[in-house]
């Protein structure tokens, strides 16, 4: 645990799931510099707080009572945590925390947004917001200099209303956003979701739709990665429990649903976003007499232990812009928990990465079923 510093008292912080050898801060020099700058102007009224990574502004601004909006789970996690840490029981329950699902309030005096990674995201956020935004809001975002572009500004500039940047600081930057009654009074039309159609050569899901809300992973096209692995899934058997885990736009579970229709599929993902695409996706294509599980978690958190028979994971090798594979262990780890003696975790990632060295270690043993000059597609079985 690290300590933030602010004018507003010192709070320890953590990501989560906390790990004691985790040497990333829970906040950067973004977060500092936009609580800086409040220092000469406290909110009042309605605070939402969209894309606070790990809470440290939801901490820190606890006694006005904010409403925090997130794509994420873990950052939800880390929020709850950290509150619980620092503030009084009455402070932590002040703070609501929303999903980029929800309805956000309808009247918003103070907007803090924590630029996230995904343009699309932003778009779709500032999009549901703005017809709760008024003359007097006061609209401040706050991301690293790498973070902020001239296409983040001209999308403040056209949602919201005339937009100015700040001097860097420890290369961090502030946007200032004044709204423009006739720009965010205006009837909002929102580009997400978004539906494409797949191309044929994949298997079962061959020319069919895949839906994607903002700021899903490749909400384009189809990743090349996941096409590789679409060509290569096994056959459960019956009435097999399979879990799309890290299940981003639902197109991997889908396929076993279109593929095996007596097979009960749970999707998973930590982004809120992913799990209503996947959602999404599986109703386009398998309709809404079929049962499924959508669950939004840390990797398998929300499944019961050694009751899946089959796992499918594409893992991701970076989390809120870190380069780490410990997402990839956490998931490989929560898939052998999960599967019943016998089960199975298929994995497709990129050949470099070596995850047969890790699956190895975890399960005794793993076979390459596939492979192509960047991908394998792995099969890991729990021992009886």
């Amino acid at each position: 645990m690290k300590t933030f510093s602010t004018s507003r008292g010192d709070f320890g912080l953590t990501r989560f799931p906390e790990d004691s050898r985790d040497q990333l801060r829970a906040w950067d020099a973004s977060d500092e510099y936009l609580l800086r700058h409040l220092e000469d102007r406290e909110p009042s009224g309605t605070l939402v707080l969209l894309g606070d990574r790990w809470g440290a502004l939801a901490t820190a601004l606890a006694a006005h009572r904010p409403v925090q909006i997130s794509d994420s789970y873990l950052a939800q996690s880390a929020t709850r945590a950290n509150l619980a840490r620092n503030r009084t029981a009455a402070e932590a329950a002040g703070v609501a925390l929303l999903t980029t699902q929800d309805a956000p309030p309808d009247r918003i005096d103070v907007l803090l947004v924590r630029i996230p990674k995904s343009l699309a995201l932003l778009e779709d956020q500032l999009q549901r917001l703005a017809p709760g935004l008024h003359a007097d809001t006061l609209v401040v975002g706050t991301g690293m200099v790498t973070e902020i572009h001239t296409s983040t500004l001209k999308l403040f500039e056209r949602i919201v209303g005339p937009t100015r940047t700040s001097l860097a600081v420890k290369k961090a930057r502030l946007i200032f956003c004044t709204p423009d009654p006739a720009r965010t009074g205006a009837p909002v039309t929102e580009p997400w979701p978004r539906t494409y159609t797949l191309p044929t050569g994949i298997g079962a899901m061959s020319g069919r739709p895949v839906v994607n809300h903002a700021g899903i992973f490749c909400a384009e096209r189809l990743d090349i990665g996941t096409r590789f692995f679409l060509q290569h899934l096994p056959r459960p058997r019956g009435r097999a429990r399979v879990v799309d885990l890290g299940c981003g736009n639902g197109v991997v579970g889908t396929a076993v649903a279109v593929a095996h229709p007596q097979a009960e599929v749970v999707f998973t993902d930590e982004s809120f976003q992913a799990v209503a695409s996947a959602e999404a996706t599986f109703r386009a294509n398998v309709g809404r007499d079929v049962e499924a599980a959508f669950l939004a978690g840390d990797a398998l958190s929300g499944v019961e232990r050694e009751s899946a028979d089959l796992v499918l994971n594409n893992p991701p090798f970076h989390t809120h812009r870190a380069l780490t594979d410990r997402t990839a262990w956490r998931m490989f780890t929560g898939a052998r928990a999960a599967l019943r003696p016998g089960g199975e975790l298929w994995v497709v990632g990129n050949r470099h990465l070596g995850y047969h060295v890790r699956l190895r270690r975890l399960f005794g043993t793993c076979e390459t079923v596939a492979s192509n000059p960047k991908f394998v597609v792995l099969r890991a079985v729990k021992p009886a």
